[in-house]
């Protein structure tokens, strides 16, 4: 990908210079969402308590003239799709590419973040392209019963993709809250969660936890729509689920151990170059494998690389990263698995 395309790319999921909006605020006022001021929403935008903002429009300029980034292939060919079992009760994810995951478990089918379009972008014909077709055919999903959206970048809320889901499967979607004000128009059922609130889904609990990261879909309606993580809890086990988030210290892992033991927790390890840029907000590999550790998680699954290109490293260098952070931290790498679209994991138990 070209400077330019990609300076694009960055101004539309950023928020900082993008067009197509579907929703901003005007007159000082959030038209996501109307609440209560928290420790962590100021009555317009939410923030990071004790956190950094979001980087500004000079900055991406600086970005924008800095290094050229690192040049991804037009398209990479998918090594293996994979038909999944209809339900499983004990725990197996597979990868579909991105930040979009099929996890089942206690009978359940859950789709993270899903984006099965083209681009990641307000537009259809500029922004963010795949490289690699999904690791799941859309027809082959099995029964849909819940969809986490953790935030609403183009490449985590794609409204295509939720239309096709509505169309086809009718989930339960859980967000944060203000992104049903997106959700809405695609006729989903929605149930909104602040961080610490929780929500039931058969035999699974869902709950919202905070991480370090931001919203924007386009001009003016940065921080107006909540951002998180999940921690899922079942009778197979407890699995941690984050779309995005900046290391923050490693805030976003501490004091999860109220949950129970984590059997699995599904991590970012993509889009972190440059650092000066990235780093409050997307965590690297390096740092992924600490929160594991800080976690307690058993086992951990790197998604958001590979995919589509968001920033300057090179397509597979997350994987060379992770590696190398695996035997810094000496972690055993059959503990943390960065899934390639396609591959299918049945995570194993918690051993004592």
């Amino acid at each position: 990908m070209n400077r330019r395309t990609l300076f694009r790319s960055a101004a539309a999921l950023l928020g900082v210079s993008a067009a197509g909006g579907t929703v901003a605020a005007r007159n000082g006022r959030n038209r996501y969402y109307d609440g209560p001021v928290s420790d962590h929403f100021d009555g317009v935008r939410f923030f990071n308590p004790e956190g950094q903002v979001p980087k500004g429009f000079r900055d991406l300029m600086r970005w924008r003239f800095g290094p050229k980034p690192a040049e991804w292939p037009d398209e990479v060919a998918l090594s293996g799709s994979t038909r999944p079992a209809e339900r499983v009760q004990d725990m197996t994810v597979t990868m579909v590419g991105h930040a979009t995951l099929l996890i089942q478990t206690a009978g359940l089918n859950i789709l993270t973040d899903p984006f099965w379009s083209g681009r990641a972008s307000p537009m259809t014909f500029a922004g963010p392209k795949r490289v690699v077709a999904p690791g799941v055919a859309f027809a082959d999903l099995p029964p849909i019963d819940v969809v986490l959206l953790s935030h609403n970048h183009y490449d985590h809320l794609d409204i295509a993709t939720l239309r096709r889901l509505k169309a086809t499967h009718d989930p339960l979607v859980i967000t944060p809250l203000g992104n049903d004000a997106l959700v809405a128009p695609t006729g989903l059922r929605c149930q909104t969660v602040d961080w610490g609130h929780s929500v039931e889904a058969g035999p699974l609990t869902v709950h919202c936890t905070p991480c370090h990261h931001w919203s924007a879909r386009g001009v003016g309606d940065r921080s107006m729509a909540l951002w998180g993580g999940f921690v899922v809890t079942g009778p197979a086990g407890t699995i941690l689920h984050i779309g995005d988030t900046g290391f923050d210290g490693g805030r976003p892992y501490r004091g999860l151990d109220r949950f129970g033991p984590l059997r699995l927790a599904i991590l970012p390890i993509g889009a972190y170059e440059p650092r000066w840029f990235m780093r409050d907000q997307h965590q690297n590999p390096d740092e992924a494998v600490q929160g594991l550790l800080l976690s307690g998680a058993a086992y951990a699954i790197g998604h958001h690389w590979g995919t589509i290109q968001l920033t300057d490293e090179a397509r597979t260098a997350p994987l060379t990263a992770l590696q190398e952070a695996l035997e810094r931290h000496a972690v055993a790498p059959d503990r943390f698995r960065a899934q390639a679209p396609g591959d299918t994991w049945d995570v194993p138990p918690i051993t004592t």
